[in-house]
């Protein structure tokens, strides 16, 4: 449906303002914005087309973008920028005020076109494990980064509790009814998918929630001056156990167990979308929604109800009339809704969702347009060739790669390019969209600029071109050195040339993981610790060409995202060296010949390098703890704001470490950040040196459960803890990036 000409198609579904010349006012403004120098040289206008597409040409005085629609456009100004002004905007930052003073003529007139209707972003856990504390200038520098590559499709959760309070509300369900199933702000995307409710550490303060509701407004109006459809919640079919009670004849299901969880956090009751019940508090919730936000914003509804959760029967026929109710419900409220769900169950429950369930569930929504499976992870684990291209739906290409926020430089580039038009162009491929959905946004940015990229690319990119062009505009000095472009050379055929399919994800630094004798090391599947390159001839010759290129043209040590890449390189240098000197104490301590001072000594070096790590990182503000300490602080105002502040602390200290009041799925959200290894990670690896040293000394043997309650106290107690109150607890960046690198380089190179 999305692939009807012009911006009528894109009128229909809210992907645009109602008249051309306000679509136009959110491009002139991102023009504003981050070319203050040069958005009066910068011109546009909507053409009618059969799809996304653009032509760049010279103009009188500046540029000229001609485009098929808003999102077109921004791709447009992005491929204009990056192609021929040298440019770039990143995570870290936007550099795109450094385009020349006099803008480069394009000569011949450029074309693009999306070779998809639909380029995606967003996985509802992002919301929590990147975005969970960030304010509107975060959120402004995130959404111009998403135009500009020319993502018209994103997930909008933000501010969801406030319409989901009032739905409950009306309902008939009390305030401690609510508060009671309501999760606290680092952990609210599962609390939505239903593998969670209540709260630890506190319920969920009203504050939190008109806030969220407030920066959502301005996140939806941004999003839609850009060109977007944003992808809105709506009733998923989770409630709190109280109203059973209010309804006793409705038909409410207990979910399944999740990961550990206590049977008060977990199991969440499902009410049944062949219920009534379900049908009338979808219609309020959609309603309320559409006066919050308008009408027309959007049609498209994310809604997820079985994310490792199992339902409640697996008789084909159930299966296809809770999707079958769900949909009628959707289409009651909104009669022009398509329904949009991560496609992750059918992988991480394969066994339960078999084809004949798959089938099943899927044909329960009538219409093939009217639904959006996101193939979660299709880089590694796709699921549209099992499902004969999920039986004729929508569906999205997506590349998941980090779990939790983890930091580990991999990816499989030849993958992201070649995998998307395999996929598009098979037999019978239905096929719509290309998307991100990692788990959070730490690092690895060259894995996905290049499958955003690709979207626009009818064949596969050369990677070979690609990656110089990209460092090129990554480190925009003249001249650049060619030892950079070598180093990044290195790095894309090995480090991000990953074919072992056993460890497509970020690779996992064991430092980060509760200490243990065993199950630590050459760990596979989406969380592996298994480093699948050689270090000396990737990560460490890479280094050392970059640092070769700074000795060559000082000035690259002031351009803030070749800091980021040594520091981040450098950092992974110190985490596969630790995998060497783990592996040392461990055979150590494993001889029946050692003593407890040889596996003491053995220890120290791992406390060393941890020292240094710490170090290293202090050096950079992209990876600090205290920056995501600080950006849940900010958010407590009111006349309890110290103790608001002191339970967003809290939050956001568990995520990262215990994740679960009892370290449900410990270290699982673990971070590369100065403070977090000096302040939590070093402090568990001593004890465990400590106890490996004292069980040598008496003869005693390895007590694994002792181990596992030793971590998790110290879990506990640093949990509990405020920032800057203790030693080695600074805020802001200390050090200096190269003299620390240099040292790095004497003692671990």
């Amino acid at each position: 449906m999305f692939l009807r000409k012009g911006i009528f198609a894109l009128l229909a579904f809210g992907l645009g303002a109602t008249a051309a010349s306000q679509e136009l006012e959110g491009i002139y403004a991102l023009a504003r914005r981050q070319l203050p120098k040069h958005a009066h040289a910068f011109s546009f206008s909507l053409t009618d087309g059969p799809a996304d597409a653009f032509e760049i040409s010279d103009a009188r005085g500046g540029i000229h973008i001609e485009c098929t629609t808003v999102s077109a456009c921004a791709r447009g100004l992005y491929t204009y920028l990056t192609q021929h002004g040298g440019v770039d905007i990143w995570w870290t930052g936007s550099r795109l005020d450094q385009l020349p003073l006099l803008l480069p003529k394009v000569g011949k007139p450029v074309k693009g076109q999306a070779i998809v209707p639909y380029r995606y972003h967003f996985n509802t856990v992002t919301f929590d494990y990147t975005a969970a504390f960030w304010d509107f200038e975060q959120w402004e520098l995130e959404l111009d980064w998403l135009a500009l590559r020319g993502v018209n499709l994103p997930l909008a959760w933000v501010g969801y509790e406030r319409i989901l309070i009032d739905t409950f509300r009306d309902a008939g369900l009390s305030d401690a009814d609510i508060s009671d199933f309501l999760s606290g702000p680092a952990f609210q995307a599962w609390n939505r998918f239903g593998n969670i409710q209540g709260s630890w550490g506190g319920a969920l303060p009203t504050a939190w929630v008109d806030d969220q509701f407030a920066l959502q407004k301005r996140i939806l109006t941004r999003m839609s001056e850009l060109g977007m459809t944003p992808a809105l919640p709506a009733f998923t079919g989770f409630v709190p156990r109280a109203l059973a009670a209010l309804y006793p004849n409705a038909s409410i299901v207990p979910g399944s167990q999740w990961s550990g969880f206590p049977t008060a956090l977990t199991e969440d009751a499902f009410l049944e979308p062949f219920d009534p019940l379900f049908a009338t508090l979808q219609k309020s919730f959609i309603a309320k929604q559409q006066a919050a936000y308008g009408a027309s914003i959007s049609h498209v509804y994310t809604l997820d109800q079985y994310n490792e959760n199992d339902p409640f029967s697996g008789d084909p026929a159930y299966l296809r009339n809770v999707s079958a109710g769900t949909f009628a419900s959707l289409r009651a409220a909104d009669p022009d809704a398509v329904w949009l769900m991560q496609g992750w169950l059918f992988f991480s429950s394969a066994t339960f969702w078999t084809n004949e369930r798959v089938e099943a569930y899927l044909g329960g929504v009538p219409e093939n347009d009217s639904m959006i499976v996101l193939d979660l992870y299709t880089e590694a684990a796709p699921q549209w060739n099992r499902t004969s291209s999920y039986y004729g739906k929508q569906w999205v290409w997506c590349e998941l790669h980090d779990y939790g926020g983890n930091m580990g430089l991999e990816g499989n580039l030849d993958e992201l390019t070649h995998g998307p038009l395999s996929a598009l162009n098979s037999p019978g491929s239905s096929m719509k969209g290309i998307g991100l959905t990692m788990e959070g946004q730490e690092g690895n940015e060259i894995v996905y600029d290049i499958l955003l990229d690709q979207a626009w690319s009818s064949t596969p990119l050369d990677i070979t071109t690609y990656v110089s062009s990209w460092a090129s505009r990554r480190y925009p000095v003249k001249p650049l050195p060619q030892a950079a472009l070598d180093a990044w050379k290195i790095l894309s055929t090995t480090v991000y040339n990953n074919q072992d399919p056993s460890t497509q994800a970020t690779i996992k630094s064991i430092y980060e993981l509760a200490p243990a004798l065993t199950g630590l090391t050459n760990r596979t599947g989406h969380h592996p610790t298994s480093v699948p390159y050689d270090t000396d001839t990737s990560i460490l010759a890479a280094l050392k060409l970059l640092l070769k290129a700074k000795t060559q043209h000082p000035p690259l040590g002031a351009v803030p995202e070749f800091a980021y890449d040594v520091v981040d390189i450098a950092r992974q240098l110190l985490s596969n060296r630790f995998l060497d000197l783990y592996n040392a104490l461990i055979e150590t301590y494993a001889s029946s010949n050692t003593t407890a001072h040889a596996v003491s000594a053995a220890g120290q070096p791992l406390l060393a390098l941890l020292s240094d790590l710490d170090a290293l990182l202090y050096t950079n503000e992209h990876f600090l703890l205290s920056s995501w300490i600080a950006d849940a602080r900010k958010w407590a105002h009111g006349p309890d704001s110290k103790a608001y502040a002191a339970y967003l602390e809290y939050n956001a200290r568990n995520q990262v470490t215990l994740w679960g009041p009892d370290g449900e799925i410990n270290d699982y959200a673990s971070k590369a950040w100065a403070g977090l290894v000096g302040t939590y990670y070093k402090p568990r690896w001593a004890a465990f040196v400590d106890y490996l040293t004292e069980t040598k000394r008496t003869g005693s043997a390895y007590n694994a459960t002792v181990v596992k309650n030793s971590m998790l106290a110290i879990g506990e107690e640093w949990g509990n803890k405020t920032w800057g109150s203790g030693q080695g607890e600074h805020w802001g960046v200390r050090g200096d990036t190269w003299d620390v690198v240099g040292k790095i380089i004497q003692a671990w190179a």
